[in-house]
């Protein structure tokens, strides 16, 4: 199945929602998100990219599409979607990346990008923010402090546009895992995150 979708009684938005380059709709990360989401007042459509679901047929892990593949299916999924609510798209990591390229779709009040992936780890020279530059609609990444793809001392150091708004988790990795020592649990930062992507929804509305 390529889609799951999680709809509360009286959604007030809907969030197209994509996984990251190495686990499908169905992790515990997309699932704890999309369940808070919901819980929230917001209608979550999950779905695998064309490789997940490649992946699952032979049973085999699978490279990730081209981007170009990516973003053709990503645009389908807009596309199909009921006009009824507000649409929001986004996604963890790379999916999250794949959605803040296609900010400029008419029907898309917003981007939220979980973990964005800035640069490949220990590799910061090869950036992946030029068409955040060139963006115009609004977006929310909320990032963890220690992400390999971009930690806060590295991301803090990019001029980035006004429109988009970034949020630290404390001594968090690319998973939004903390390190014990600081006293937080993954699960209270997956809980602040959704919460603040719910005020951002309510807000762009």
């Amino acid at each position: 199945m390529k889609c799951l979708i999680d709809r509360p009684e009286k959604p007030f938005a809907r969030f197209i929602f994509a996984h990251g380059a190495g686990a499908n709709k169905h992790s515990e990360f997309m699932q704890q998100v999309a369940e808070l989401l919901c819980q929230g007042g917001v209608e979550v459509v999950r779905f695998d990219f064309p490789y997940m679901l490649r992946a699952a047929e032979k049973n085999k892990r699978q490279p990730p599409d081209r981007a170009n593949i990516l973003l053709q299916d990503f645009t389908e999924m807009i596309n199909s979607a009921d006009t009824e609510l507000p649409l929001f798209i986004g996604g963890k990591s790379m999916g999250g990346r794949m959605a803040s390229m296609l900010e400029s779709l008419a029907r898309v009040k917003g981007v939220i990008c979980l973990g964005y992936p800035f640069h490949p780890p220990g590799k910061p020279e090869k950036e992946r923010t030029e068409h955040l530059y060139l963006s115009n609609a609004p977006i929310l990444i909320i990032q963890g402090e220690r992400d390999t793809f971009g930690n806060r001392s590295r991301v803090e150091s990019y001029p980035l546009p006004k429109n988009i708004e970034v949020q630290f988790l404390a001594a968090a990795d690319h998973s939004f895992v903390p390190l014990k020592s600081s006293g937080i649990t993954a699960v209270e930062h997956i809980n602040s995150a959704a919460d603040r992507m719910i005020k951002f929804m309510k807000g762009q509305i």
